[in-house]
């Protein structure tokens, strides 16, 4: 009867409040409401970031877009220190970060998951090593496992492409660096939002759910699911409730559900409207 729901998740989308452009049209208390709250935001980033230079920081914060919703695992934080190095200004920290970030979460992966395919061929190939260097067969491995889905491969070949010619010493990083830190870091924050979100159409969340993503039970024990998702949920069944705690959502579920198993469609229909 029950399923699991995404309760813990990162993101940031003040990004997108600065960039949204107040229309004429609105009315005024909507325009002054969203006024207020970019005047937060920008004594916000220059709280955190600094006065010096506070045009830049937030020209650059803006260019970054939002940090993309998405599941607690391995890469939030670092993440997080490598859209700051941008915003600071360090650009050639943050290209370097941007890659080594995105070597480190197929490394994580394959590491984190590899016991689970034993059988495979491919297990013959890294079972023995405790890191790996060589992104496309890291990729190529994590493609045939099925953990990762086609999108985000090739966002990470993408990655891979920039890292090789920014890391590797090239005379036009001294005048590219924010571009390509620009263009690394964001296609860090797509692979995240395509493969690690709280909140999308990744084939392992039941299609149909307002306003929350739950798992479909066929996925539950897929690896990736059960070892990078499933640590963000709680068990629910559809007459839960949810309160904002402290540390998080408390949820309230003491609802006499009767012992049987129901598809994922018929889950979707006994949600409240």
């Amino acid at each position: 009867m029950k399923r699991y729901r995404v309760l813990a998740y990162d993101f940031d989308t003040r990004a997108v409040m600065l960039g949204t452009e107040i229309k004429d049209d609105w009315e005024e208390k909507n325009r002054e409401l969203w006024f207020r709250n970019k005047r937060s935001i920008r004594d916000g980033l220059i709280f955190e970031f600094g006065a010096k230079e506070h045009e830049r920081k937030i020209e650059d914060f803006v260019a970054l877009g939002a940090n993309p919703m998405s599941l607690i695992s391995f890469h939030n934080v670092f993440l997080r220190q490598c859209r700051n190095s941008f915003v600071y200004g360090s650009y050639y920290p943050a290209l370097v970060s941007a890659c080594t970030l995105g070597e480190r979460m197929l490394n994580r992966l394959v590491l984190h998951l590899r016991d689970y395919y034993k059988p495979t061929p491919e297990y013959k190939k890294v079972f023995r090593k405790n890191s790996f260097d060589n992104w496309e067969a890291a990729i190529e491995t994590l493609v045939s496992w099925g953990v990762l889905l086609p999108e985000p491969a090739e966002l990470f070949r993408k990655l891979a492409g920039i890292r090789h010619q920014s890391i590797h010493f090239n005379p036009e990083t001294d005048a590219s660096a924010r571009e390509s830190a620009l263009e690394a870091i964001t296609t860090l924050q797509n692979i995240v939002e395509k493969q690690f979100s709280s909140f999308g159409l990744q084939p392992w969340y039941i299609k149909g759910t307002k306003g929350s993503m739950y798992v479909a039970k066929e996925h539950e024990t897929t690896p990736f699911v059960k070892e990078v998702v499933l640590p963000n949920c709680a068990l629910v069944g559809p007459q839960h409730r949810l309160e904002h705690g402290h540390k998080g959502w408390v949820v309230h579920d003491d609802h006499p559900y009767p012992e049987k198993e129901v598809s994922d469609e018929e889950f979707v229909a006994l949600l409240p409207g």
